[in-house]
């Protein structure tokens, strides 16, 4: 019998508290290669805050988090996490050909890439060089998306990263998550919105308060 390979990213009795009172938690789960997870709940129920967790922009109130089996600290996070949220992380006086360069400076290039062909891939073929601040709100997204394909990073958050597109940046995202969990690695999602992938229908976690 085969053992299942071990998880990229676990959580065990996770929980955020704010003012001594749980916004969530507790919250076990285990992310394994290939797989991709989206996290459920009510407006308020922490999804965001999790997130944040999860890449050590806050320290959770009670529990752990390990990344590759390893205790997670930034510098286990470094290059194999990589982070999406509301705010895309890009210098709107640079072009998004320069934006992916600072990135992989940072976390890395996965062999094999480069930004034209995934600048190409999201669909901004022919504006790799124009100010991102000059980009629409969907194209500001797409760029961001275009990190994805370059950093090497096996784990993925992924903050409503549906928002600002239209539906065939919708399916550039399934896309994307496909080709991830399709090389061994996986996802965290939130959302509002309907999600599909080709690998079927995601695991859920739901929080709660």
């Amino acid at each position: 019998m085969i053992s299942p390979a071990p998880p990229l990213l676990e959580a065990h009795a996770l929980s955020f508290l704010r003012q001594d009172e749980p916004v969530f938690g507790p919250l076990d789960f285990a992310l394994h290669p290939g797989e991709i997870a989206l996290v459920e709940g009510d407006n308020g129920s922490g999804k965001t805050t999790l997130m944040r967790v999860l890449t050590g922009m806050l320290r959770p109130g009670e529990g752990e988090v390990r990344l590759d089996g390893a205790a997670f600290s930034l510098d286990t996070m470094a290059g194999a996490v990589v982070f999406l949220g509301h705010h895309l992380g890009l210098k709107l006086d640079l072009s998004a050909r320069e934006n992916l360069r600072v990135s992989t400076g940072l976390y890395g290039q996965r062999a094999g890439t480069d930004e034209v062909s995934a600048l190409a891939e999201v669909g901004l073929a022919g504006f790799e060089d124009e100010p991102v601040r000059r980009l629409s709100a969907g194209q500001k997204k797409r760029a961001a998306l275009a990190r994805l394909l370059l950093v090497p990073a096996r784990v993925w958050l992924l903050d409503e990263p549906y928002a600002n597109l239209d539906r065939e940046g919708i399916a550039l995202v399934n896309r994307l998550l496909d080709g991830h969990a399709a090389r061994g690695g996986a996802a965290l999602v939130t959302s509002h919105g309907a999600v599909s992938f080709a690998g079927g229908e995601p695991r859920r976690i739901r929080l709660h308060a």
